[in-house]
């Protein structure tokens, strides 16, 4: 009945978005496609496409969901009014994001292991 979605946008879906703009959006697509999942640039391109597609408020019962999130995700980059260089820089927004997430929480790990804080 359902098609196959997920809660969030989930990284095998990348490779397929390829050819869903043009040269500079295939190049990201193929580097991305062959990183690991939990690497920052990964990350950073599935949080984009997070906010692009608005799959925070996607409903498992809505129309788009029952397509999946691969005609989903094609169907939001046709729609996108800018252009790929626009794209490029979201994604560069959303690596910012991550690597600042990832130094946060690098931090509060060593704090929470550091003998002075459980002292304190």
């Amino acid at each position: 009945m359902y098609a196959d979605n997920e809660l969030l946008f989930p990284p095998y879906v990348v490779p397929r978005l390829c050819h869903s703009r043009g040269e500079a959006w295939q190049k990201l697509v193929d580097r991305v496609s062959l990183l690991p999942q939990d690497d920052p640039e990964s990350l950073a391109f599935s949080l984009m496409m997070i906010y692009l597609d608005g799959c925070l408020r996607c409903e498992t019962d809505s129309y788009r969901a029952m397509r999946g999130c691969t005609a989903c995700s094609r169907q939001t980059l046709r729609r996108f009014k800018g252009s790929d260089q626009e794209l490029m820089e979201r994604y560069r927004v959303a690596l910012e994001e991550v690597q600042t997430h990832l130094r946060a929480e690098s931090v509060e790990h060593i704090l929470e292991r550091a003998p002075s804080a459980k002292a304190a």
